[in-house]
């Protein structure tokens, strides 16, 4: 994508809705597939837009760009999802600038997920970022911006609390099952799923409920009989799933296809059972909760939970912008700076074709640079090249420095 015009910070815009006012079921519609994403991207290049990436999990869903204007980010994005224009536009959110800056560094530190600190969000910024560059949508400004974004979020977790102990969406699913749920060791517990969250959630079950009697169950089988094997748990093959389903007494379900993979159907007249849903969109279907005794809980209901943890992660979130500020700073100078480098490049290609050409070859000896070699001259060219871009950002005063960079170059060495 070819967006050199349009890197800069006024045009960097996020537009998307999240869980502070649509419910897992709305966001659901404007969930973005790995298929819809790549038809977003190739629109994206169509439509001009420079750089662009998408952050879609279970909180959120976030369109990212440099453009011309946000409304072409929304118009892409309900394009290719269940969802339709006037409603998003009803629900969403569009910051500008270094509000949308200052929103995405929030949103890697946790400071805006519905779990206060919630760490997964880093692991899916940075596959959403990497889908986006390998098919050539991230450049030099995106690509900076989300290297300074992952450093402060990972300062933030080394320095601060804000994800001390263990909170998370998988986490709290198994909390609610150990508030529920009695005699858990006989308690036969399918997870329909591993991806990213699947196996946070894998892990949790095994470190926190005391039992192996877990069986995974995976569209990919032999993900599923990987990861039954490294954690000594059952595995099942997915053609078996109404049978596993049927004969389970708690379902997590992690899929996050585009249709529900658990239907009414399959558990009808199948006896009581916990049923929580991590995925969205939703992956099991509505009316299975008017069973009888069946209890579906979805990610809203399970990021309603609080413990202490969280108490003591409120107390961090001070220390926590104040160091999104520090990167914010390194940032903003770094773009600032990024604007002289046109003037820096025709300063340092100057400086060489001085030092090719005869005249100033015939006064080496004259004028003190006799014996010098030709590194030390590229060395010297990039010592003034520095000095001027130090005075540059201070000063702001690029004629000036072109002119005082060259008579820099002219002096004569002084041993």
């Amino acid at each position: 994508m070819n967006g050199q015009s349009l890197q800069d910070i006024p045009k960097f815009f996020v537009t998307g809705i999240n869980y502070k006012k649509t419910d897992a079921a709305i966001r659901g519609l404007f969930a973005v597939s790995s298929d819809n994403y790549e038809r977003i991207l190739f629109d994206a290049s169509r439509a001009g837009i420079a750089e662009i990436f998408i952050l879609s999990t279970c909180n959120r869903t976030e369109i990212y760009g440099l453009a011309h204007d946000p409304s072409l980010l929304a118009e892409l994005l309900c394009r290719h999802t269940a969802g339709d224009l006037t409603s998003f536009r009803e629900m969403a959110y569009t910051k500008k600038g270094m509000d949308a800056i200052d929103h995405f560094y929030r949103v890697s530190a946790g400071l805006d997920s519905q779990i206060l600190g919630d760490y997964e969000i880093v692991g899916q910024i940075k596959q959403a970022v990497k889908f986006s560059k390998e098919r050539g949508a991230i450049a030099g400004f995106t690509e900076r911006l989300v290297n300074s974004v992952l450093q402060a979020s990972k300062t933030i977790k080394n320095q601060t609390g804000l994800s001390g102990g263990t909170v998370s969406v998988s986490f709290a699913a198994v909390q609610f099952i150990r508030k529920q749920i009695k005699d858990i060791q006989h308690k036969k517990i399918l997870l329909c799923g591993i991806g990213k969250i699947g196996r946070n959630t894998c892990r949790n079950l095994v470190d926190y409920l005391n039992t192996s009697n877990i069986t995974l169950i995976n569209r990919t089988d032999e993900k599923a009989s990987l990861l039954a094997s490294e954690l000594g748990l059952k595995f099942a093959p997915f053609a078996t799933l109404t049978r596993q389903v049927r004969e389970a007494d708690i379902i997590l379900v992690a899929t996050n296809a585009p249709e529900p993979t658990i239907l009414a159907k399959h558990i009808v007249k199948a006896g009581d059972k916990l049923i929580i849903d991590l995925s969205i969109p939703y992956n099991v279907e509505a009316s299975a909760q008017l069973l009888p005794g069946i209890r579906l809980v979805n990610v809203d209901e399970l990021s309603k939970l609080k413990d202490s943890t969280l108490h003591r992660r409120e107390a961090e979130v001070p220390k926590a912008e104040a160091i999104i500020c520090e990167h914010i700073s390194d940032f903003t100078e770094w773009h600032e700076m990024r604007k002289h480098v046109p003037v820096l490049r025709a300063v340092k290609t100057k400086l060489q074709e001085i030092h090719g050409h005869p005249v100033f070859c015939q006064g080496l000896t004259t004028t003190g640079f006799a014996g010098i070699q030709v590194a030390d001259h590229q060395e010297r060219i990039q010592k003034v090249i520095n000095v001027m871009a130090v005075k540059m950002r201070e000063r702001n005063q690029k004629g000036c420095h072109y002119i005082e960079a060259i008579n820099e170059f002219m002096t004569p060495v002084v041993n």
